[in-house]
């Protein structure tokens, strides 16, 4: 085992929305011993590096399911956006559905409706942290407003239209179960797009080429790292792309029965440290010290 590719909510973040002391430390004698770690999330790098930084851990980030690759000082590598007409195409899609959605670009994460993006993020607390409060979670979906990782505007076409921006994601939320599956199912038909979910109410619109499992095995390649030393964390369906091509799959305790028959060890959940259970236990396993 040589390299580690990590989710984050539902997996290395706890029910309280950070990282567990024992993450940080099997995180830590992995790297010692030569293994390389990276954050594979579909959380922006804005997002994501915060609660890092705050454990004092040092990590690569594939952000936005892999339409971004940052390295450990938070530049740029890559980045692979939707064309505008695809965008445009699906946010159309998403209108006709009556379903809400947020807009990742490289100028920060944008809705039009402030009450929808504390609910998006509530259900994916939820989703990932089912022990959590509906009180907590909330509070901490509202503090993603207040710090300023997401801006509302009135119009999308205010972003979109600048010729700078490039959109990485959208970010769709409906707890209407009809409409979530017409769309995913028109989704099908746009052989540009990736589509996948990090929640039960969600859905995640990259471009095809911006999936975690392909931004993994791009960053293993660099390193001269061949799959099968490649193990992937994770809990959802965003995931499922990292885990088809890993030699090591491992899917938390917390995630739901189809992700664990798709894996090939199960750990304990992400309240419970699992993302260092399985580290020690594969590293015990390969004899790293």
């Amino acid at each position: 085992m040589k390299l580690i590719a990590i989710d984050m909510d539902g997996t290395l973040i706890n029910n309280n929305t950070t990282i567990n002391e024992a993450n940080v430390k099997a995180i830590q004698k992995a790297q010692e011993a030569g293994i390389h770690v990276v954050v594979a999330t579909g959380r922006s790098y804005e997002e994501a590096v915060t609660p890092i930084q705050e454990v004092g851990l040092s990590l690569p980030i594939i952000a936005i399911n892999g339409a971004q690759m940052r390295t450990v000082e938070g530049k740029i590598k890559q980045s692979i956006a939707l064309s505008k007409d695809t965008y445009y195409e699906a946010a159309e899609l998403l209108s006709n559905y009556s379903i809400y959605y947020e807009v990742y670009t490289n100028k920060g994460t944008f809705s039009d409706n402030p009450g929808m993006a504390v609910d998006i993020i509530v259900d994916i607390i939820k989703s990932a942290n089912p022990e959590v409060s509906n009180e907590r979670a909330h509070e901490l979906a509202a503090y993603r407003i207040s710090n300023g990782r997401i801006h509302t505007l009135e119009d999308y076409k205010e972003v979109v239209e600048e010729p700078d921006v490039e959109i990485y994601k959208l970010l769709a939320f409906s707890k209407n179960e009809k409409s979530r599956k017409g769309a995913l199912n028109d989704f099908l038909t746009f052989k540009d797009l990736a589509v996948s979910k990090s929640a039960e109410a969600n859905i995640e619109i990259t471009h095809r080429d911006a999936q975690k499992g392909i931004a993994v095995q791009k960053y293993a390649e660099e390193l001269g790292i061949p799959m099968r030393e490649v193990m992937a964390i994770g809990d959802n369906y965003n995931d499922v792309s990292m885990f088809e091509i890993a030699g090591y799959s491992v899917a938390m305790g917390n995630a739901e029965e189809d992700i664990k028959k798709l894996c090939t060890f199960v750990t304990k959940t992400n309240d419970e440290s699992g993302v260092a259970f399985a580290i020690q236990t594969f590293m015990k396993k390969n004899r790293v010290s």
